[in-house]
């Protein structure tokens, strides 16, 4: 009498596959700061935590952990460089001016920081967007009439598309083919920020944030695969 083996059918059942791709952990790292802001808020503004105070939770952040450029140009001036403001050259990504704003960079943070993670190592990617935020800062802080004060993960989720431009044109490159196209993604980005800027019209904050794709790109080049060597013998070939 022939035994049925259960173990026979294995390869005909249906693989289960996570409901979700998991995500490097250096994502859940930059998006968490930013989902939990949301989630105080939106529970503070229901009444739910905080009582009247926590009406203006969104406008207290701002104060703690927004980016101001006169605060910096003070601090330069002075050479003195307090803890609690410097830090908001790192700080000032993760608060939003609204539930939509936020939204918005954690879909692009979730979605650039998956396909960069799946090349980049956790580190490099926080070095690309703290790089992004960082420089953007600064190259926002260079203008002298910029007073407004800076927020937002916009600069630092551009450094992630400068990544991901890298990733492309490497591999454009290894196919011999047009590097160019590379930049689609940047081009089309600055359309749409100047279609809204034509009809919002925007401040200075896309300074900072071309700046921020400018250190992604280059950035890329010193911390993505082969680092430092690779980008010495692309030098040597050309």
């Amino acid at each position: 009498m022939h035994r049925h083996d259960p173990d026979s059918d294995e390869p005909n059942r249906p693989q289960l596959h996570a409901p979700l791709n998991p995500l490097p952990w250096a994502v859940w790292l930059l998006a968490l700061p930013i989902i939990a802001f949301e989630v105080a808020f939106a529970l503070g503004q229901a009444g739910i935590a905080g009582g009247n105070a926590a009406i203006g939770w969104r406008q207290m952040a701002f104060q703690r952990f927004a980016f101001v450029p006169d605060y910096l140009r003070v601090m330069w001036d002075a050479q003195s460089f307090p803890l609690a403001d410097t830090a908001r050259i790192v700080t000032y990504p993760f608060v939003h001016g609204s539930f939509t704003h936020a939204a918005m960079v954690l879909v692009f943070i979730l979605a650039l920081g998956k396909m960069v993670g799946e090349i980049f190592r956790p580190l490099a990617l926080l070095a690309i967007f703290f790089g992004a935020a960082v420089v953007g800062a600064l190259a926002y802080t260079l203008l002298p009439f910029t007073h407004a004060p800076l927020y937002g993960g916009y600069p630092a989720v551009y450094g992630l598309v400068g990544a991901f431009t890298y990733i492309l044109w490497a591999q454009l490159g290894a196919l011999q083919a047009n590097r160019a196209r590379a930049f689609t993604l940047i081009g089309f980005l600055l359309f749409i920020q100047l279609v809204f800027g034509l009809i919002f019209g925007t401040g200075w904050d896309w300074v900072a944030e071309i700046s921020g794709f400018g250190t992604g790109f280059g950035l890329s080049f010193v911390v993505g695969p082969g680092g430092l060597k690779r980008a010495m013998q692309q030098l040597r070939r050309r």
